[in-house]
Order: C-alpha cells, then structure tokens, then sequence
C-alpha cells in the first residue's frame, strides 16, 4: 500500500518507528507534514494540495495530529476521508478525544466506568461539584492538557477554589474529578489496535508525584492485562471512533477506570517496556483495512429526501417487547435496523429471529416519518396564563 504518515515531528521516535516498520513490510510510506498541506474546494470533487502541488494517491494515512493543530490537523483528515482514503482515526474521533469534556461525555453515555467528574463554570458552583464528585481532594484537569500538563492535585476544597477561579479568569475551562487515592500513583496503558489490546504497560509515578505519566518522570513496566481491563480499553477506543488509541485507566477497587483515550499515543515507552512491535501492529492493521475506508454513515445515509438515521427505545410498556424483529413490523415500515443496543452489549445488523427486550436501543435506517410515529409522546406540563396588570410596566429611559 501507499501510505502517508502525517506529522510535524519526523525524526520522533514513534514516526520514525512506523515509518520503518511500513517499510520493512514492502509498503511506500512518506511523512508529510500536516501544515503544509491546502484544502482544494474549487474542484468538482475534494482535494488536498501538498506544498503548492496537487497531492498523488494514497491508499492511507496515519494521522499523528498534536494537540497546537487540532482544528486544521482534523480538517486535513476530515478532507482524507472526503476522498475515500482509509484512516484509522476519524477526524470526528480525534477531536471528540482531544476534548476531555466531550470525551467524558460520549463514555459516560455508554457505560464506561470513569473517576466521578463534574464541570462549572460559575464560581458558586464549585463548592457543590467538589462535594458531588466525593469531596477533597479533587484532581483539576484543563480541558486540552497533555503529557500530565494542566493535571492539578487539590488536597483541601478551599486550595481546589482558588486553583480554579485563577484558571478561570485566564479564560481556561477545567474538569474538577475525584481523586483515586487506591491508585497511588499508578495507572494503565493500554494500545488499542482495531478490536484488540495489543500491547499494555503499568506506569508509575516518581516520589510524590501523583502524575504517572512518562514525561513527568514516571517510570513503565509490562503488565499482564486482566480480560476487564482489555474490554474497557477495546470499547472505549471504538466509542471514541477511533482504532488506534492509547487507553489510560486507573485501577479501581471495583475495576478500571477509564481517564482518557488518546489518538496519538507515543510508542517508545510502551514498545520499551513490553519489547514488542507495536509499530509494526498498526501498520499491519491499516494495510488490512484500506480497502475498507470507514465512512461517516449518517452523512452517506441522511441525503436521500426523507430518510436518515435514528434511534429507537423499546419502552417497557411498548407493544414491541417480547416480538422478534422479524414480527416487529418494522420492514414493513420501511425501517432497517442496523445495529441493536442491549446494555453494554451491542449486536451488529442482528437478525429477525432476534428477542427484543425492554431497555433496546435500535439503530435504524428508514422513513423518519415512521421513525417519529413510533417515540411516545411526552408530557408536557400546562402552560399557566398569568394575567396581565392593570397597569403598565413602567420602563427607564
């Protein structure tokens, strides 16, 4: 395959490390630097311009997008995409990763067990997070620190508010998070290639330091990954849309907990602890993959005029409980169900003589007309009519 590894950093050891490896297995490889390159918008169909020239064919690319160029780093893959060249990270799976907030978010709708966190804005507000994730100490994250950069340990709620008004009044947003003392200092790195772990390393802080990360002194070694750990981590990184990712969790007394998930995950402390080939796994991975290129699925799906995507519960109370699909009635209908979501368990194009259950989250491709007919309505409160004074408001000129 001809692939393009995108990076502002070619003598790294992690680009370098790929580039090699995609060479010793026979592929073209080149590493271009993501600021050099051009969105073309002016054709008829997308294009990239590379250092003033039109950009040859690639069959894939490995983003290794920082954190100082995310926006045009992302639009740059975004475009990769636009043009059926296979990537492993989506430009979407990058960004929702580079946000801690939103990469919160989207785990904490699927069920990954996390550090309890909280985000405010407004001063008063900060007591009361503090409490709800458990009370002091709280760890204080900036919302796109890297490396351990912006991670702040707070042992007393009064140190915990002045940390963050000062933070907030740089124009900084910031996560306040429980602090897992049984962690002491260690955590877990898990490199998700595809649907599996295929390297792990336990990092642990130095002294007292908290931070556990390799660049803060923190030093590695391989860890034998229990089957919960590799689930959370394969999962987390498939939420995220991404099919390389570093997966740091924390272990828990009841199980990992899951910190963040990376999108370009540095190579040389995990291949050095571990002693295998990562490098060589990814690029084995995208080699199988490029006939394959992902693609945004409700884009493709939602141009035909009264059609698109959703989700649809079965309620409890639902006439569909206890029916097959296949006497669902939803072909019918015009309705294609694509994926069902049952809990933490998700069963890809399932077939008609599937149960469904109540708690069931299908996602379906059909007539949205019929897809609306079938949400229950919701309460809606009364509306009260105050009645109007007698006299009018008075105004300030």
């Amino acid at each position: 395959m001809k692939l393009a590894i995108l990076s502002r950093a070619p003598r790294s050891y992690s680009t370098q490390r790929l580039r090699a490896a995609a060479v010793q297995r026979g592929h073209e490889v080149k590493v271009l630097n993501t600021l050099r390159f051009a969105i073309d918008l002016s054709g008829d169909a997308p294009d990239l311009q590379y250092r003033g020239r039109t950009l040859s064919d690639y069959d894939a690319i490995l983003p290794r997008i920082g954190a100082s160029i995310t926006y045009f780093g992302t639009a740059v893959v975004r475009q990769f995409e636009q043009m059926d060249v296979y990537t492993p990270n989506t430009a979407n799976g990058i960004s929702n990763a580079r946000d801690k907030l939103r990469a919160t978010q989207i785990l904490s709708r699927h069920n990954i067990a996390m550090p309890a966190t909280a985000f405010v804005r407004n001063r008063a507000d900060v007591r009361p997070a503090i409490e709800l994730v458990g009370g002091a100490p709280v760890v204080i994250k900036l919302l796109e620190g890297t490396q351990g950069i912006g991670v702040i340990l707070a042992p007393e709620v009064k140190t915990a508010e002045a940390i963050i008004e000062t933070l907030q009044s740089t124009n900084q947003n910031v996560l306040i998070q429980h602090f897992v003392r049984e962690s002491r200092g260690r955590d877990i790195r898990a490199l998700v290639v595809g649907d599996r772990v295929v390297a792990a390393m336990r990092r642990t802080a130095k002294g007292d330091e908290f931070r556990s990360n390799v660049h803060r002194g923190g030093t590695v070694e391989k860890v034998d990954l229990p089957p919960e750990y590799a689930q959370a981590a394969v999962r987390s990184a498939q939420i995220m849309g991404l099919r390389v990712a570093g997966v740091d969790m924390l272990e828990g007394a009841d199980g990992p907990l899951v910190m963040e998930v990376n999108s370009s995950p540095g190579l040389q402390g995990i291949e050095e602890a571990t002693q295998l080939d990562v490098a060589g796994a990814i690029i084995d991975y995208i080699a199988g993959q490029v006939a394959f290129p992902e693609i945004d699925v409700r884009q493709r799906l939602s141009v035909s005029t009264g059609y698109g995507v959703a989700e649809l519960l079965v309620h409890t109370n639902a006439e569909l409980v206890g029916k097959t699909l296949g006497e669902s009635g939803l072909w019918e209908r015009d309705i294609t169900v694509l994926t069902l979501h049952r809990g933490a368990t998700v069963i890809p194009n399932p077939r008609k003589g599937v149960l469904l259950e109540a708690g069931d989250r299908l996602l379906c491709f059909g007539k949205l007309e019929e897809m609306r007919s079938m949400i229950p309505e919701r309460r809606r409160r009364r509306a009260k009519v105050r009645k109007l004074p007698a006299e009018p408001i008075p105004t300030e000129e």
